[in-house]
């Protein structure tokens, strides 16, 4: 029986005055299943390394990604015109950040019981991650698209790297010092 022939039929049962059946029916055809999170445990360094396995490549979306460093030397140089907020306020953040940002997404998410390993990992924008939260790709109807390459499409992290060490006073900014110094490591 399809998902919503369950409900049609336990609301049914419901109407009928019969709470046991549409209990019975909803217990056998389309059960809750309780899961234990197993919660999310990656570096930094790993983040980095899936971004370049990626090919900083919106795994969702197939569109591309920018590394988080150049945005931030962007809103280092324009703090008005190219605003950063720390927890990404939508407000008083400039949308690139969410647009743009690579983070690591479980695509099957560890709320439903999807590991947490680099098998289950895919680089997408913040803006997607929000929106898939825990839900599977089915039930987006989404698709995962093919990881990009690293020689073909840096996210922009190779100008990132010039552009800091063209001014190494940057680098008292602890964000763009984490993503320099991840981004430097990758570029050797």
């Amino acid at each position: 029986m399809e998902k919503i022939e369950v409900l049609e039929q336990a609301a049914k049962s419901i109407r009928s005055g019969s709470i046991d059946d549409a209990k019975e029916i909803i217990q056998t055809e389309y059960p809750f299943h309780k899961l234990e999170s197993a919660g999310r445990h990656y570096t930094d360094k790993q983040k980095m390394e899936q971004f370049v396995r990626d090919g900083f490549i919106d795994r969702y979306s197939g569109q591309k990604l920018i590394n988080p460093g150049l945005l931030k030397v962007l809103s280092y140089y324009m703090p008005e015109d190219f605003p950063y907020h720390a927890h990404w306020k939508m407000e008083e953040c400039h949308n690139a950040y969410w647009e743009f940002v690579p983070t690591v997404d479980h695509i099957c998410p560890v709320a439903l019981g999807g590991v947490d390993s680099e098998e289950n990992w895919a680089s997408t924008s913040m803006l997607h991650n929000s929106i898939k939260n825990n839900w599977t790709l089915e039930q987006l109807q989404w698709k995962l698209y093919d990881a990009g390459s690293f020689q073909e499409w840096d996210g922009l992290t190779g100008l990132f790297v010039e552009l800091v060490e063209a001014n190494e006073a940057m680098l008292s900014d602890t964000y763009i010092k984490k993503w320099y110094r991840l981004s430097k490591n990758v570029c050797n």
